[in-house]
């Protein structure tokens, strides 16, 4: 079974039907990435999964989304669900605040307030970002200050500080350089030895350099899903094939 399963899930903003029977089962310890054109349902699938979309008003969802067998509507609530299923999104978004200061906020909300307690986990948190080197001299200092690439592992790093289990990604190389890119996939690849990561990626060679498994999503719906070479060297959808090879989206 896997860490999360979603059976007939459907999602509709309004009258759009965003999301078309979603049947998937997400292996723990592994990266997914989720594929496919802009406008296809892979961002509203990962909201989906630690309930972000019930920020939206017109949001109805049917169907199940399990976590560890539990249903994520009915047995937890969102607050309790994002501790364990965290998000990392395409812009990074340090708060106005210190590199300390933004990695202990979250451990704060949850009621930690021991210095030393406080101490541990940034620091822990940091290293885990691979951020540590860089930012252990100035964690009094604004965390705007970092450069694109470090905020946005500071942004990782402020997710690892609650200890979740699941790292959601959504695009989050896509504003950075070749450089910082390659840092951030080489962090994913370290960081899935301890959490399980699922990315919304539109770059297909970035999916075929990090990823066990990917889903490729089309019009709402989950037209292949399997293991990474076999979606791109053997896919059994034509769709598939005509995406991967670049004739469509």
């Amino acid at each position: 079974m896997g860490i999360i399963e979603t059976k007939d899930l459907n999602l509709y903003y309004g009258d759009n039907h965003a999301l078309k029977n979603i049947n998937i089962s997400i292996e723990k310890q592994n990266v997914t990435a989720l594929i496919g054109p802009s406008g296809c349902g892979k961002s509203t699938f990962l909201r989906t999964l630690n309930r972000m979309n019930d920020l939206i008003d017109s949001v109805r969802v049917t169907g199940d989304v399990l976590y560890e067998g539990k249903n994520i509507y009915e047995d937890y609530d969102e607050i309790a669900l994002r501790k364990r299923i965290g998000m990392v999104f395409q812009k990074a978004n340090p708060f106005p605040m210190s590199i300390y200061d933004n990695i202990a906020y979250g451990p704060r909300i949850h009621g930690i307030k021991d210095k030393k307690t406080l101490d541990e986990i940034v620091e822990r948190s940091l290293k885990g970002a691979a951020l540590w080197e860089e930012t252990k001299d100035r964690l009094k200092k604004s965390a705007i200050g970092l450069s694109g690439g470090q905020q946005q592992r500071l942004c990782i790093a402020r997710t690892l500080a609650v200890s979740p289990e699941i790292i959601l990604m959504d695009e989050p190389t896509s504003a950075l350089d070749p450089i910082s890119t390659n840092k951030v996939e080489e962090l994913i690849r370290e960081l899935k030895k301890e959490y399980t990561v699922i990315i919304v990626t539109h770059n297909m060679q970035q999916a075929g350099r990090i990823a066990d498994k990917t889903a490729f999503f089309l019009n709402g719906e989950i037209v292949e899903y399997g293991k990474t070479e076999e979606i791109f060297y053997k896919p059994r959808d034509k769709r598939t094939e005509d995406y991967i090879t670049g004739r469509f989206g």
